[in-house]
């Protein structure tokens, strides 16, 4: 099984940045992707990012793109997510997931991510 560990959140104010971290453990090399998921009070949880073991990235929203930023290092097995020019609407609990064994594409499925770390408060003051 897969273990997942997520830090890096905090409180920063509007415009500032956060990177937060994911570090996988058990039979990572069974998911082929690792990714992130936001969910604030009252909302569904919602796809951020991710990235395959091969190194092809994914984003939830083109206003995403540019202010986040998800790598990779090592072999497999630990994520970051890169933070920038936050603004209170990124206010959320960011939770790393990874896919099972039997996906082996890019998805946004939040039933195809199976294993899930804790979750990491990101809140972002005005």
């Amino acid at each position: 099984q897969v273990q997942l560990v997520d830090s890096g959140g905090g409180l920063v104010q509007t415009g500032g940045s956060l990177k937060l971290s994911c570090i996988a453990s058990g039979s990572i090399f069974d998911s082929y992707l690792l990714g992130w998921f936001r969910q604030a009070p009252g909302k569904e949880r919602e796809f951020v990012a991710a990235i395959s073991r091969g190194g092809t990235t994914m984003y939830g929203e083109e206003n995403m793109k540019g202010r986040f930023l998800i790598s990779k290092e090592g072999t497999w097995g630990t994520v970051y997510l890169q933070m920038n020019k936050l603004n209170p609407e990124d206010t959320a609990v960011y939770y790393c997931a990874a896919t099972g064994t039997g996906t082996m594409g890019m998805t946004i499925d939040l039933r195809r991510y199976v294993y899930w770390g804790q979750g990491t408060q990101v809140t972002v003051s005005s």
